[in-house]
């Protein structure tokens, strides 16, 4: 059997530790896991290549809301890429959409000759398309390595038989990997109703302040945040190896 492979979306650098330390098998650095994640900052780019030994793909989205971006938002885009390939990451994560909610395969375009030979994969601008099904053939005509997806549902477990529908059609032209609303608890079931074999999860927790003084009732300005845990990296990898 073909090993399963997990990617962790890690939203720092301590994340991407920790997903490396429970043994995940790749990292997507992103940062405001809130909003769907964002590019993260060029320092903690920098930083996670010098630590991280896996595969690291950062995210290329920058800023929350839907995938139409205008040519300052390209040129954005298109600079964090050079940055990333500056870098020595092993890959990009993109997407873009047209008005009418298909694949925007000219911008997708201009991305993809910026990564050059780093690898890419589409992100869940897939999910928000109009037509997954032409969507699919789009991002494969485009090259992309894989295409990240919850089978156009809230969760990747709600979305289990269109993602298994998606890799009968893919038919190994691309990689299907699912993602969101990813547990150690819901894996298994996924594993087996998807037929996929790369799957995308967070593993996070709430991390508690250490803050002797927390201000308190203003919105914004929470004192806690979300951090990939190492133990439930481990507890993905092993519902994986089962």
């Amino acid at each position: 059997m073909t090993r399963r492979l997990l990617e962790i979306a890690a939203n720092s650098l301590a994340s991407a530790l920790a997903a490396q330390e429970g043994g995940a098998d790749r990292v997507e650095l992103c940062e405001n896991l809130g909003d769907g994640g964002c590019t993260p900052s060029y320092g903690t780019v920098a930083m996670t290549r010098d630590r991280l030994q896996i595969p690291l793909y950062v995210l290329i989205r920058p800023r929350a809301g839907d995938f139409l971006y205008d040519a300052i938002e390209r040129d954005v885009m298109l600079r964090d890429i050079e940055s990333c390939v500056r870098l020595g990451c092993d890959g990009v994560v993109i997407g873009a959409l047209a008005p009418d909610g298909s694949v925007d395969e000219a911008v997708c375009r201009e991305l993809m000759a910026a990564a050059g030979n780093l690898g890419v994969t589409f992100h869940r601008a897939f999910d928000v398309a109009r037509d997954q099904k032409l969507a699919l053939e789009a991002v494969i005509g485009l090259g992309c390595e894989r295409v990240l997806t919850s089978g156009a549902h809230s969760s990747a477990p709600e979305g289990a038989d269109t993602i298994a529908a998606l890799m009968r059609q893919a038919d190994g032209r691309i990689r299907v990997m699912a993602g969101a609303g990813i547990t150690e608890d819901n894996l298994a079931a996924l594993v087996a109703r998807s037929g996929a074999d790369e799957f995308h999860a967070s593993a996070k927790m709430l991390l508690a302040s250490r803050m002797q003084h927390i201000g308190r009732g203003i919105a914004g300005l929470d004192a806690h945040w979300l951090q990939s845990d190492v133990t439930r990296v481990r507890a993905l990898r092993a519902a994986l190896d089962a």
